[in-house]
């Protein structure tokens, strides 16, 4: 259908067909400015004979479909806090100009970071999703409000959020969330486990199960059939399990740390830290270092590559009860037997707060937004920006049933798992969890076909334990090592030299060619002949070097 103007009897003029009057204008504008010098600006703007006008948005004063230049020419800018949130570090020096091939490489890989640093910064905008927090009225403090009040104030999905299990036949329970926030995992004094999706309350097992019984360790299938018994680990107090490396660390009563690879099932390392019972452990997400707690209120750092801690700090003045370590392997949280409860910053190993509990804290745990819970007898307190400028009450209150033994928060959600002697209770703290997820590494509503595709994922990209460091940006950065040292190392993996020149054996030869004075004879014949070989190459080294220090009588004109 085509629109015909009914007082001219012609279709209508488009936005991009400029008037007769227009076109004269622009011809006259056109000869007034042919005497003039054209700047590189409009050089650009100019376009071949026969060829399309507009088209893709590019530099300035480029031309469209309508004819007009682009008053936005270009990508559209990034905020540079945008950009600094997905910042990967800072870059390397380039390797010297006789590398050229390194040097491309390393310039393509840091192009293709850059790249996916303006995407991410780009696709940030998208994320609806946003993180809030209690606000109370005038005059009134948060951590007077009950979780009775939040749940009248919010919608009914929010409010089934929390919620109490009456388990105490067995108690007390200790809790822990799966990576996704989906499943939660109970686990009684007596003998009493449990895995469920706490959102629909449904009993279920859907990956192996590490338990730590009195003895030893036990490994569970999802029907809750035993599978293994490894009684290499015994006495075990504390787990902490790697997704990225695929390691089981335990933390046993007789002082051992015991790395387990539970893809292939073997043991990695045993490590006697000679420092007692081992009750208090904390895993660092962002570099995979174990965090121990002793009683003589140090806390030491931990990999599977040394038998001594890379870090050894005094933190408290009596023995250490709990430790926390946020996401970004930033701060460490710490409580201790004197009451106090410490905010240290990890990066430069030195306290920023202390605080003082009357009672202290038996139980610690940071949210992915970095709220902190802490937990007193029965009272349940989380606070808010510990880290930041000192905090003089607590941000929320709770009083559990019974004396509490584990808190957990749960990623993703804005819950707080509260283990206690009378059972479980699911608490709401706004502002907790991380509103927007990364669908590539943690998908709370996955499939199962999506998890199996994941579980194959991971044990593809699995990380070697040889890996694990203080510094996990060291693994981006460019080997300076010689041939020699690197001839070296292979060595000493290998065992033998494999270019070293293999030993000569003279051929078999027969009708008495073979007796033991002429088989020394061809042997020295063999041995003179590389000799004299090796001499002709360093008297042919050294003149070359001779050569290259002399100065040639054109020398003078250089510069």
């Amino acid at each position: 259908m085509i629109d015909i103007c009914l007082f001219c009897n012609q279709p209508p003029t488009r936005y991009w067909e400029g008037t007769e009057e227009e076109g004269k204008n622009d011809g006259k504008k056109q000869k007034e400015g042919d005497n003039n010098e054209q700047t590189p600006q409009q050089n650009n703007t100019r376009t071949k004979k026969g060829g399309k006008r507009g088209g893709k948005r590019g530099g300035a004063g480029k031309k469209v479909i309508s004819g007009k230049s682009d008053p936005f020419p270009g990508s559209a800018p990034v905020p540079e806090e945008k950009l600094n949130k997905f910042k990967r570090g800072v870059k390397g020096e380039l390797p010297p100009r006789p590398q050229y091939k390194l040097r491309d490489v390393v310039i393509r890989s840091e192009a293709a970071s850059d790249l996916a640093q303006k995407q991410n910064a780009r696709y940030d905008l998208m994320l609806p999703e946003d993180a809030g927090f209690l606000e109370g009225d005038e005059d009134e403090d948060t951590c007077t409000i009950s979780q009775d009040d939040i749940v009248d104030a919010v919608d009914i999905t929010a409010g089934a959020k929390y919620f109490s299990l009456t388990l105490s036949q067995f108690g007390p329970y200790r809790l822990d969330y799966s990576k996704t926030g989906r499943h939660l995992l109970l686990g009684g004094r007596r003998g009493h486990v449990t895995c469920l999706d706490w959102q629909s309350k449904q009993l279920m097992l859907h990956t192996l199960t590490f338990m730590a019984q009195k003895k030893w360790l036990y490994i569970y299938d999802n029907k809750g059939i035993e599978l293994h018994c490894i009684r290499k680990f015994n006495d075990v107090l504390r787990m902490q399990f790697l997704p990225y490396h695929f390691l089981l660390a335990t933390a046993s009563a007789t002082g051992f740390l015991q790395y387990l690879d539970v893809s292939v099932g073997k043991e990695v390392v045993a490590i006697c830290t000679k420092a007692g019972r081992l009750d208090v452990m904390a895993h660092n997400p962002h570099n995979a270092i174990i965090h121990l707690g002793h009683s003589n209120g140090t806390v030491t750092l931990w990999t599977p590559n040394q038998r001594e801690p890379l870090v050894k700090m005094l933190c408290h003045q009596g023995g250490v009860r709990s430790v926390a370590v946020d996401k970004t392997g930033t701060y460490m949280v710490t409580s201790g037997m004197d009451k106090k409860l410490k905010v240290y910053d990890i990066r430069a190993y030195r306290p920023l707060q202390s605080y003082f509990l009357p009672a202290g804290a038996s139980c610690l745990s940071l949210s992915q937004r970095g709220l902190l819970s802490a937990a007193t007898g029965d009272i349940v307190q989380v606070y808010r920006d510990v880290w930041g400028i000192p905090v003089t009450k607590p941000y929320m209150a709770h009083r559990a049933k019974g004396s509490v033994w584990g808190v957990h928060f749960c990623p993703f959600e804005d819950v707080l798992g509260v283990g206690h002697g009378e059972g479980f209770t699911s608490m709401v703290v706004p502002g907790a969890g991380e509103p927007n997820f990364d669908g590539l590494d943690a998908n709370p509503y996955r499939s199962a076909k999506q998890r199996q595709e994941w579980e194959v994922k991971a044990l593809l990209e699995k990380i070697q334990p040889e890996l694990i460091g203080l510094d996990p940006s060291q693994l981006s950065q460019v080997d300076h090592s010689t041939w020699e040292q690197r001839h070296v190392d292979r060595v000493q993996v290998l065992g033998f030299d494999p270019l070293a020149k293999e030993k000569f054996t003279p051929r078999l030869k027969t009708k008495g060619r073979s007796s033991s004075g002429k088989v020394e004879k061809r042997k020295k014949q063999v041995a003179h002949e590389d000799q004299r070989i090796d001499k002709e190459r360093k008297e042919k080294e050294k003149k070359k070097a001779a050569a290259a220090g002399q100065k040639s009588a054109l020398d003078r004109f250089r510069k």
